[in-house]
């Protein structure tokens, strides 16, 4: 992996066999295109045969964790049918470099993480939040199911009835509240603490025996896996499906232009 050619991500080593991958497009809110999904899912597949990596950060650079995905990259879905079935493809394997890898990552959401950035968020073995931050997935607002991991994440975190009512309205929920339903493991005050209490339990993580933390991610990542055979596939095809309809770009219009969408159900 050439690191210099990275052009989402930073990554760095503080200590104690931690890595910390950094969402580094502040500009763009981080948000989650072709070139987001090409290079996480190149840095996860070879992080985890990293016997030198033994936890991982993921941070965020900006006012933003992630706004999730990326409205051009979705138009372009919906024109090109080759486009739509990459951009499915693609989250897929995003999604299981989440799920299959053996070292903890724990995250350090210091402002909102949105869409699939919060499936990302909620992947992960540790949440970090602060006070300030907002975790929703927002697929159905703009005209998506809510296809990426979402329908995995959210009910294995904050049970199915919760997740139900949060991924069906695409409503916000501030840290404090997220926490309280299990999405965020450490709350803390301010946007500046999350990275160092991310960095704390993970180096703690990696301090353990990296035999034992490994084995018991594994059989997490089973249980994990389990879920997402009865329904991650389907997930994805009913989003591809959504991501050629008239009611996706109704529902960016709508987001960009500041008004209600008027869907239509085609």
């Amino acid at each position: 992996m050439d690191e210099s050619k990275l052009v989402c991500l930073r990554l760095s080593r503080p200590a104690g066999g931690v890595l910390q991958i950094t969402l580094d497009r502040p500009d763009l809110m981080n948000r989650v295109d072709e070139d987001f999904h090409r290079e996480m899912i190149e840095v996860l597949g070879e992080v985890a045969g990293d016997r030198s990596v033994r936890a991982i950060v993921l941070a965020a650079t900006g006012k933003v964790f992630s706004a999730g995905g990326d409205f051009d990259f979705m138009r372009q879905a919906h024109a090109d049918v080759d486009v739509r079935q990459r951009t499915v493809d693609d989250g897929r394997r995003l999604a299981d470099a989440f799920m299959i890898i053996p070292q903890p990552i724990v995250a350090a959401v210091h402002g909102a993480a949105i869409g699939v950035g919060a499936t990302l968020v909620l992947l992960c073995d540790a949440v970090v939040a602060a006070r300030a931050a907002k975790i929703a997935d927002t697929h159905v607002a703009v005209g998506l199911v809510a296809g990426d991991g979402g329908c995995v994440a959210w009910p294995h975190s904050a049970g199915m009835l919760r997740a139900r009512r949060y991924l069906l309205t695409g409503d916000a929920l501030d840290a404090a509240t997220a926490h309280t339903f299990g999405l965020v493991t450490d709350l803390v005050d301010t946007p500046e603490e999350t990275l160092a209490v991310a960095l704390d339990i993970a180096g703690r993580m990696a301090a353990r025996a990296p035999l034992a933390v490994q084995g018991t991610k594994r059989a997490l990542n089973r249980l994990t896996a389990q879920r997402a055979g009865e329904v991650l596939d389907l997930s994805f095809a009913l989003e591809q499906q959504t991501l050629a309809s008239e009611d996706l770009l109704e529902g960016i219009n709508a987001f960009q232009e500041r008004r209600p969408p008027e869907f239509r159900g085609r």
